[in-house]
C-alpha cells in the first residue's frame, strides 16, 4: 500500500479519531519512531507510565497499539501513519525492535492457520443432498406463503399497508425462518416505501411485481440453467461459500483499477462496496466486504488506486460479485482511465437487468458527465441527459471545486430512481 494521507484518513473509524490523530501527527509526541520495508513503528506517551506501543504492518495494512482503545485503528495508530506519509524523515530506519518482530511473525502464524484451515475446508465434503433438500424445501414452503400474501394484498387494495409496519417485520422473521434472509432484506427494504410520497402503493406494486417472479422462477429453479439457477439462490440469499467461488473457472488475473468505494451502516454492520474495472479484460467487479462494529477493511481500496490479483467470480448470468483469490499489488498504470459514454453504460446496465433482474445495485460507469444544481437538486450532465443524484450540498459544492466546472468520468450505484457516487474523477477537456 502507498501510504498516503488520504489513504490513511480513508481507514478511520470516525471523525473523532481523524481529529485525535492529528494531534498525536507530531514527531515531539512520540519517544522513538522506525520503520524497514515490512512495517513501521513508534512509542508515543499516553496518560500512562509506559508509552504505548505502535505498530503497522506495510502488507495490510494492519495496525497494533498497546492502548485500551477498542477503535481499529486507534488514534495512536492513525497519527503513527500520517506522520509516515508527511514527515518520513522523522523516522529512523533500521532494525525493528522485538515487539514488533514478535508481532509480525505472529501474524505470519495466524495466516498460515487461516490458509490450511481454508485448504482443509476445500477438501472437506460438502452438504449432503439430504441437507440441500431440507432447506430447499423450506425456502419453497416460505415463498409459497409469501406469494399467497402478496396476492391478497393486491386483491384487497395496498391502502391497507399503509402505517401497518408490524406486519413487514412477522414477514421478514418468517422469510429467516425459511433460510431465505435475501428475501427477508429485500422485505425490508419495501417496507421503508410505505408511505412515502404520493406515489407509494405504485412503487411497491413494482417491487412485489419483482418478488413475484422470483418466487416463481424458484418454483421452477430445475428448469432454469445453472447460471439462473445461481442467480435465483443468490438473490434469495443461498450464497456459495467463498472458498467454492474460489475453486470455480471464472477466475481472472489482471491490473483492476478501483473506480467506486461506497460505505453504509445498518444495526453497527458496516458494509463496503468495492467497484473495480478490469485494464484489460474489460470487465466489471464487485468486491462486497462487512465489518461488525466500526468501519475497519482490509486491504484498503480507494478510488483511483491500480491493484494487480486475480478475482474469483460468483456464478451467476452476469457475473458481477467477485473475492480477490490472492493479495492485491499496487501497480502504476499509465493513462487515465477508459472513458465510456453514458449511452454505454446505460446499455450495459439494460444487458445486466435482462440477465439477472434482482441484482441491485448496478453500476453506472461513464465519462463527460457535469455536476449541476437545479431548483436544489443536484444533477449530472452527460449529453442530452440527465441523472438525479443522492449527494448533499457539502459533498456536491466539494466535488464541484475540484473538478474546476471541468467533465467527470464516475462512476455510481444506480437504485432506479438516483445515482449514489462511489468514485468521481476529473478529465480534461477532449
Amino acid at each position: 500500500m502507498d501510504i498516503t494521507v488520504d489513504a490513511v484518513l480513508a481507514m478511520a473509524p470516525d471523525e473523532a479519531s481523524v481529529k485525535a490523530a492529528r494531534g498525536l501527527a507530531s514527531p515531539g509526541k512520540w519517544q522513538t519512531l522506525g520503520f524497514d520495508d515490512a512495517a513501521a513503528w513508534g512509542l508515543c506517551q499516553g496518560s500512562g507510565s509506559k508509552p504505548y506501543q505502535v505498530r503497522v504492518d506495510f502488507s495490510g495494512p494492519a495496525c497494533s497499539c498497546s492502548c485500551p482503545s477498542r477503535k481499529i485503528p486507534c488514534k495512536h495508530s492513525l497519527a503513527l501513519l500520517l506522520l509516515f506519509a508527511q514527515q518520513r524523515d522523522s523516522f529512523a530506519e533500521g532494525d525493528r525492535p522485538d515487539w514488533v518482530s514478535e508481532w509480525l511473525e505472529g501474524r505470519l502464524q495466524r495466516a498460515a492457520k487461516k490458509e490450511e484451515a481454508k485448504t482443509r475446508k476445500k477438501s472437506a465434503p460438502s452438504a449432503s443432498p439430504k441437507k440441500e433438500a431440507a432447506r430447499l424445501a423450506r425456502m419453497g414452503a416460505g415463498l409459497e406463503e409469501l406469494g399467497r400474501w402478496m396476492n391478497d394484498q393486491v386483491r384487497q387494495g395496498l391502502s391497507a399497508l399503509s402505517g401497518n409496519y408490524e406486519e413487514w417485520d412477522r414477514l421478514a422473521a418468517r422469510m429467516v425462518d425459511a433460510q431465505a434472509p435475501g428475501m427477508a432484506a429485500r422485505l425490508r427494504g419495501m417496507a421503508s416505501l410505505v408511505d412515502r410520497g404520493d406515489d407509494w402503493p405504485a412503487v411497491l406494486l413494482a417491487r412485489m411485481g419483482e418478488l413475484q417472479l422470483l418466487t416463481e422462477a424458484f418454483s421452477r429453479l430445475e428448469s432454469l440453467s445453472l447460471a439462473e439457477q445461481a442467480d435465483v439462490r443468490a438473490a434469495l440469499g443461498y450464497l456459495p461459500d467463498k472458498e467454492t467461488v474460489l475453486a470455480g473457472e471464472d477466475c481472472v488475473t489482471d491490473v483492476w483499477s478501483v473506480i467506486g468505494v461506497s460505505f453504509a451502516e445498518e444495526e453497527k454492520l458496516w458494509r463496503r462496496r468495492v467497484w473495480l474495472y478490469g485494464r484489460t479484460c474489460g470487465r466489471m467487479a464487485l468486491i462486497l466486504d462487512f465489518s461488525h462494529g466500526n468501519r475497519s477493511f482490509e486491504p484498503v481500496f480507494l478510488p483511483g488506486d491500480d491493484r494487480r490479483m486475480t478475482l474469483a467470480f460468483y456464478p451467476g448470468a452476469s457475473p458481477l460479485r467477485a473475492v480477490a483469490a490472492d493479495a492485491p499489488v499496487a501497480e502504476d498504470v499509465p493513462g487515465p482511465l477508459p472513458r465510456f459514454m453514458l449511452e454505454e453504460a446505460l446499455a450495459d446496465m439494460a444487458g445486466r437487468v435482462a440477465a439477472n433482474p434482482w441484482q441491485n445495485p448496478l453500476p453506472l460507469f461513464f465519462g463527460d458527465a457535469r455536476l449541476v444544481r437545479r431548483e436544489d437538486a443536484w444533477l449530472l450532465l452527460a449529453g442530452e441527459r440527465v441523472l438525479p443524484l443522492a449527494m448533499d450540498d457539502a459533498e456536491a459544492w466539494k466535488l464541484l471545486a475540484r473538478s474546476g466546472g471541468l467533465p467527470l468520468t464516475v462512476c455510481g450505484e444506480w437504485d432506479g430512481n438516483a445515482l449514489l457516487l462511489a468514485g468521481a474523477f476529473p478529465q480534461t477537456e477532449s
